[in-house]
């Protein structure tokens, strides 16, 4: 068990930063001190108070990053009721069956989100704020939280005749063990779970953050990542928060551009991504630089080379604000070029891994130490980690991990809990892998995704699909076994096409039939494509952007 309180960490950090900056939204110019989070916290606990919300109590957030979705969730947990981040991307059904299936008293969405909803779905809820300024948006028949809030400044004098001062910071006392967060996936398998997180998963998160001194006292952080993920939110907001950092919400679409304009604002002193903005950047900026025919000569030369790629490293450090410590890229496996490409120029960045059971970190290595292909060391004294039924030859077998960070189980469903647990307590992770003697992880594909060959051999789908997105006019692709044989299902980038006038049935064969070519000289005989299928939209994905591969093992022509 952690022995730091989970909530007793932000009773402290309250006290302790009370006069610093926590949050602000990006691009404006209102930003709440330590001290007037803490204050708005006390108000919603009247209200809760009022609302005779009882320890236990289900409240759901939904909506985009901001301060209020923040201040909400941080006031859920220290009253001692238990939070339900909802990724906004869910649709209004969705919504609906998380709302209800987690019981949820009350809800903090956005005015926006709240339109889409529909109230007479919703069985249990007795009460809707909004993320913009804490309004009651909805009342069921019979409770008075309106009136409350009108008079709501007059509770707060008669609570706190002194006004509200940091030695009022007193939040409930519960025990680590106790569930505090059901955060819902948005798995590929088509199938919603709600994984109940314990203050001790929480915890192992935020106290690792705290000992590696990922963020520190007064600096400053951009939150782009959704933060009813648990990857972004343990990170940018829950360590964060608990150390003194000031955390600028974007709340908007973390485009490259966006995203570039934002750093060079905020300067944040670390950057928690996926590989998706990463490999944007790459594609887009590096790229088209380093394949120009002068540079691809300079390249050639050893004494030039040097001089280039730590001239490409400054423009991209200081193109990302240019005070990080690191970039920490997880949520996916990041492409084997663009990794490649960013050790060769010693770019500060690492690889983690994790999963929403784990709250979510199972891996991370400072980038110093990171070692290429990888992705990050076990976190020793939080998580223990072994492979099961690891092949002989490979060393590769499915992850399997418990400690600290593991959480409980999922949320009604005993079933899906059991299949989740070896028979002597340890999580099945579902990724296929090997761990070094040092306890780094080596990651191949999921056990689900992985296709068994005509002579036994083990393909693993996502790796022949990182080479093929790297190749020309290809956005996503996907790689499924149809009569015993791979085929690549490809949704090509169209508008590079039309750019170029290329966007024809002749010239998009001929370019596939390159690619395709390209890409089997690149893949072992066993892992060769039979063809390329092209594919007309956008693949079907799940709001954490990652493909609903289920909907496409039997799309073949």
């Amino acid at each position: 068990m952690i022995a730091e309180n989970f909530i007793k960490l932000y009773e402290k950090s309250f006290r302790e930063n009370w006069e610093l900056k926590c949050l602000t939204d990006y691009g404006e110019t209102d930003t709440f001190t330590y001290g007037e989070v803490a204050q708005e916290i006390a108000r919603i606990h009247l209200i809760f108070k009022h609302c005779q919300l009882r320890r236990g109590d289900k409240v759901a957030i939904i909506g985009k990053n901001n301060t209020r979705w923040c201040i909400a969730f941080l006031a859920t947990i220290t009253y001692g009721a238990i939070v339900v981040p909802i990724l906004q991307d869910f649709n209004p059904s969705d919504v609906h069956y998380i709302i209800n299936h987690s019981e949820s008293s009350f809800l903090f969405t956005s005015d926006l989100i709240w339109e889409r909803l529909e109230e007479d779905k919703l069985t249990d809820i007795r009460g809707v704020f909004s993320l913009t300024d804490f309004r009651c948006l909805y009342q069921r028949d019979g409770e008075s939280i309106q009136y409350f809030l009108r008079h709501l400044d007059e509770q707060m004098e008669a609570t706190y005749p002194q006004g509200f001062r940091r030695e009022d910071v007193i939040y409930t006392d519960l025990d680590n063990d106790k569930v505090m967060l059901i955060n819902y996936t948005s798995g590929t398998t088509g199938f919603s779970k709600g994984v109940m997180l314990t203050g001790n998963n929480l915890a192992g998160n935020v106290v690792y953050g705290i000992r590696s001194e990922l963020l520190k006292r007064q600096e400053n952080v951009l939150s782009f990542l959704p933060l009813a993920h648990m990857y972004g939110c343990a990170f940018d907001f829950l360590t964060a928060v608990a150390v003194g950092t000031h955390v600028t919400l974007l709340g908007k679409t973390p485009s490259p551009k966006v995203l570039l304009t934002a750093f060079e604002e905020v300067k944040p002193n670390l950057i928690i991504t996926v590989p998706l903005v990463i490999e944007k950047i790459y594609k887009n900026t590096i790229l088209p630089l380093i394949q120009k025919r002068g540079m691809k000569m300079a390249l050639s030369i050893p004494m030039l080379n040097a001089q280039i790629y730590a001239q490409i490293r400054k423009k991209l450090i200081d193109a990302l604000g240019g005070r990080f410590k690191e970039v920490i890229i997880g949520g996916a496996a990041l492409n084997p070029e663009v990794e490649e490409f960013f050790h060769r120029i010693k770019f500060p960045f690492t690889v983690g891994y994790g999963m929403t059971e784990c709250a979510p970190l199972i891996s991370h290595q400072y980038w110093d130490k990171f070692i290429p292909t990888s992705s990050g060391k076990l976190l020793e004294g939080f998580l223990e980690a072994r492979i099961s039924k690891a092949d002989p030859a490979t060393g590769i077998g499915e992850l399997e991990v418990r400690g600290e960070n593991v959480m409980k189980g999922y949320y009604k469903n005993e079933e899906a809990t059991r299949e989740a647990f070896t028979e002597d307590g340890w999580l099945r992770t579902g990724d296929l892998g090997r761990i070094d003697a040092d306890h780094n992880i080596y990651l191949r594909g999921r056990t689900k995704t992985m296709i068994l060959g005509s002579n036994g051999q083990n393909i693993f789908p996502e790796e022949i699909e990182s080479r093929l997105n790297n190749l020309p006019f290809v956005l996503e692709s996907l790689v499924v076994e149809s009569n015993k044989k791979l085929v690549a299902l490809v949704y090509p980038d169209f508008d590079g096409l039309n750019s170029l006038g290329l966007n024809t049935p002749e010239s998009l064969k001929a370019i596939m039939e390159q690619n395709l070519d390209t890409l089997n000289k690149s893949v072992g005989a066993y892992e060769k494509v039979s063809r390329i299928q092209i594919f007309p939209t956008e693949f079907e994905k799940t709001p954490k952007r990652s493909i609903k591969r289920y909907l496409y093992n039997s799309v073949t022509e």
